[in-house]
């Protein structure tokens, strides 16, 4: 979207993280929203020139032409805007969205869960970049169980390739000894492609099932497997954000 491209008054409300577009057509019917002092109605479009007010009160963009937003992945997608074998990729369960955002970071093809796109390259960088220690939540079913030894190698590191893996957080959520398997809780700050199945497979553990929760201090919540939605400006904040002190969460 351009700079100063006009957006319906809904879809600039909505990337402001007020409100649903859903949501902000009533609002915009109730006659509650104000764009230049006149009361809006349904089908007015902005630019971020324009002041817009809900109820009385300022709506400002987190950042004109920027997106930010959060998708459930389902397993069987690859992290990519195009395949030229013809797989399934997430661009297509982004399709909606009406402006050109891109996957910060990836989740392999078998696995599920949270995702951030935007079209904001400055904040992609920081959230990628080791040195902002973005901490990334997963849960992760293993078989068949898991012993103290292999809990404290996913803790202290294992090694991949011939180097070594930074420190991760582990907690055992559930071990169903039933059905010969362990739901655990990772918590790493890396992000190399296939870390924890590799982490995992070192220390003799078979992972069944993969799943990232969080990213930073914003979690997925019960957003829909295949939905999205925009981040609000706190969430988009929150992803920079440290969770975790001293070794915990917070």
């Amino acid at each position: 979207m351009a700079k100063n491209e006009p957006v319906r008054l809904q879809k600039f409300i909505s990337q402001c993280g007020v409100a649903s577009r859903r949501k902000a057509e009533e609002l915009i019917a109730q006659g509650k929203v104000k764009i230049n002092g006149k009361t809006a109605v349904l089908g007015d479009k902005v630019t971020p020139a324009d002041k817009v007010y809900i109820n009385g009160k300022r709506v400002v963009a987190q950042n004109a032409g920027c997106r930010y937003i959060m998708l459930n992945k389902p397993r069987g997608f690859i992290t990519t805007m195009s395949d030229e074998k013809g797989r399934k990729c997430v661009a297509e369960l982004v399709k909606g969205v009406g402006d050109r955002v891109y996957p910060i970071g990836r989740l392999d093809k078998d696995s599920e869960g949270l995702l951030i796109f935007t079209n904001d390259g400055e904040f992609a960088n920081k959230v990628m970049h080791p040195r902002n220690s973005v901490y990334k939540f997963y849960r992760v079913t293993v078989r068949p169980s898991i012993s103290e030894e292999q809990l404290i190698k996913l803790e202290t590191g294992v090694e991949i390739d011939g180097k070594k893996t930074a420190p991760a957080i582990v907690h055992v959520l559930v071990q169903d000894k039933e059905n010969s398997r362990v739901v655990l809780e990772m918590i790493l700050h890396e992000g190399k492609n296939r870390e924890i199945r590799k982490m995992c497979e070192a220390v003799g553990l078979e992972v069944a099932r993969l799943k990232r929760t969080q990213i930073g201090g914003v979690k997925m919540g019960m957003l829909k497997q295949g939905d999205w939605r925009d981040l609000t400006e706190k969430e988009v904040k929150a992803i920079l954000a440290n969770p975790i002190v001293n070794g915990r969460v917070i």
